[in-house]
């Protein structure tokens, strides 16, 4: 892409050549008020251009100037956007319609002094650029800032006699002018060190540096500009800078968009604002899962995305398979003989394993090959144990198990003991990416960090009410809470902080268990004692979408890691719902208001 001003010299010595060709009277350059130079002969606009656009500037050249006088004055915003659109313009190579552009409105695209730097820093006239930076030191709020960019600019100078093998001229620059600065010594040092590089390819490689020609000058005009005030040069590519912050807040809030944010510009587009429907949203039932004979205690998707594991009251565990084109869902494996029911289930993070938990008056915990379909491990350290809530340790190997009657365990696979913790009575356990911090809620409507390393805790979270479940995101920033008689709070655990209170949900003293989910985990979902499924977007307290079908509570949501537009939810119906966007998006809103009722804040 070419920089502003750029070539503006060597094109009107085109231009001048081209006219002198044709025959035509000598010519003089003179300076628009943009910076840019172009050729004027007799007053007229002289060019190469086959279009006619300079023919028609000639021959109107005093009507414009006699109505330019008539105009009002443009406002300073009006002159910000016709530099910016100037600035694209000449960044698409249309340079004589930014001359005909700032000739008209009586703006400038840059000041003179600007372009006269960027025309020399783009042609490598080190000596001339450093000379310029004292024309534009009194344009600049802070003077200060010269030493940083000549710093920068014999930098490049230095690089590029190093690429050239020019070794004692390298050598010149780096004592006699950068040292002399006295600025940033340790990136000197580091410079110095690229003497040693035996050939160009090492040195661009080293230095991490694109070489001498316009990537490594335009990259190098891009933090120069940085220095200097935007009335004397606009940020590079600056119009579609703003053009990409204005898609980016239109699709944040956007309050169903569930879809991976494109950076650039060609996948939208820019004539309309940007909307998603709700028919593309998941509130719609795509499957009812009716294998399980009675109520269904707990759904978790994989960490691939590839299954689901739901866990019922009638002693089963079911693995469903999923296929990704269709999202449709097989049963896979039923693992059986829990004998208390399966509350809670935790995948490993190579998927490879699946531990299911029981309620309350379970003593026992069950760790299966899904792979196989074979119980590794049946572990039950006591009878008198209560092992309701399990979470991987993110290096796979371990995992941490508790309940309310006291015990809170880390065994090995084989559900050998390796710590315990006394008198830390479990509700919900959650192990961070750290590998060392495991945080737990407990019967004190608290959630603690207990770290197995060192044998210390702190208290994280403090409620005034049960926490009856909880979950975290996947960057560990943010852990959702479920509370009773209270609802769904979202925490920041870095700052410990309460964000937010999401409404509508009902929750009493049963556990229900919510989950974030969608692209970038921007949504959450939690069951509800109502017999819905509530869907809220992360920064909205309000719920976008309420889904119905289920006839019981719903006991908890999992949403697919891989696949946003996927959501399931087990209920004591003994169903498991599958959710998705609408089956064909032609449909009438209508039709999914049975099934989906959506408020929009």
């Amino acid at each position: 892409m070419q920089a502003n001003g750029t070539g503006q010299d060597r094109d009107s010595e085109l231009s001048c050549r081209n006219g002198a060709q044709n025959g035509e009277s000598s010519s003089t350059g003179v300076a628009h008020s943009n910076g840019l130079v172009s050729v004027s002969n007799n007053g007229n606009t002289v060019s190469n251009n086959n279009n006619g656009v300079s023919a028609q500037i000639a021959s109107n050249n005093s009507n414009s100037t006699s109505a330019a006088k008539k105009k009002k004055r443009l406002s300073q915003s009006e002159e910000d956007v016709i530099r910016l659109i100037g600035q694209h313009l000449h960044d698409l190579g249309l340079n004589q319609t930014v001359d005909l552009l700032m000739q008209e409105s009586g703006c400038r695209l840059e000041h003179p002094s600007a372009t006269k730097f960027r025309n020399h820093v783009m042609e490598g006239e080190w000596d001339k650029a450093e000379s310029d930076l004292n024309e534009l030191k009194a344009l600049m709020h802070s003077p200060s800032a010269i030493v940083r960019m000549k710093f920068l600019l014999l930098q490049q100078k230095y690089l590029e006699y190093l690429e050239d093998g020019k070794v004692l001229e390298a050598l010149q620059v780096l004592r006699a002018e950068l040292t002399p600065l006295k600025y940033n010594t340790e990136r000197i040092h580091i410079l110095s060190g690229y003497l040693m590089c035996s050939h160009a390819e090492d040195l661009r490689t080293k230095a991490e540096w694109e070489g001498k020609g316009t990537a490594s000058r335009t990259k190098l005009l891009d933090k120069l500009q940085t220095y200097l005030p935007p009335s004397v040069m606009l940020p590079p590519r600056r119009l579609q800078t703003l053009l990409k912050q204005a898609v980016e807040l239109q699709r944040e809030r956007c309050l169903y968009h569930n879809t991976k944010l494109d950076g650039g510009l060609d996948s939208v587009s820019l004539l309309l604002d940007h909307a998603c429907s709700r028919k593309q949203f998941p509130c719609y039932t795509q499957q009812i899962l009716t294998e399980h004979c009675n109520e269904v205690w707990f759904c978790k998707f994989s960490n691939d995305g590839t299954k689901l594991a739901t866990g019922s009251k009638d002693t089963t565990v079911i693995v469903w398979h999923i296929d990704m084109e269709t999202q449709q869902l097989k049963l896979l494996k039923t693992l059986e003989g829990h004998a208390y029911g399966v509350s809670y289930l935790a995948w490993s993070p190579d998927d490879t394993y699946l531990i299911a938990c029981g309620p309350d008056d379970c003593s026992e915990m069950w760790l299966w090959n899904v792979q196989t379909g074979e119980l590794r491990t049946k572990m039950s350290q006591s009878h008198e144990d209560s092992l309701t809530s399990v979470a991987w340790n993110p290096d796979g190997k371990r995992f941490v198990t508790g309940g309310q009657r006291g015990q809170f365990y880390q065994c090995d696979l084989d559900g050998n003991l390796l710590d315990s913790w006394e008198g830390v009575r479990v509700q919900c356990l959650w192990c961070l990416s750290d590998g060392r911090t495991v945080l737990a809620s407990d019967t004190h409507q608290r959630i603690r960090g207990y770290n197995f390393e060192d044998l210390t805790d702190r208290n994280i979270v403090q409620e005034d009410h049960p926490i009856m479940s909880f979950t975290v995101s996947k960057n560990g920033r943010l852990a959702l809470l479920n509370v009773a008689t209270q609802g769904v709070h979202l925490w920041d655990l870095q700052d410990r902080v309460l964000v937010r209170k999401y409404q509508g949900v009902t929750q009493g003293f049963y556990t229900i268990h919510s989950c974030f989910g969608g692209h970038n985990e921007d949504f959450i979902a939690s069951g509800s004692e109502d017999h819905k499924v509530y869907i809220w977007h992360r920064r909205s307290e309000l719920p976008i979408a309420e889904l119905t079908g289920h006839t019981r509570t719903v006991n908890c949501v999992s949403w697919n890691p891989v696949l946003p537009g996927l959501l399931a939810s087990a209920s004591d119906d003994g169903t498991v719902r599958i959710w998705g966007p609408a089956p064909f998006l032609e449909v009438q809103d209508a039709e999914g208001l049975s099934e989906c009722c959506s408020m929009d804040s």
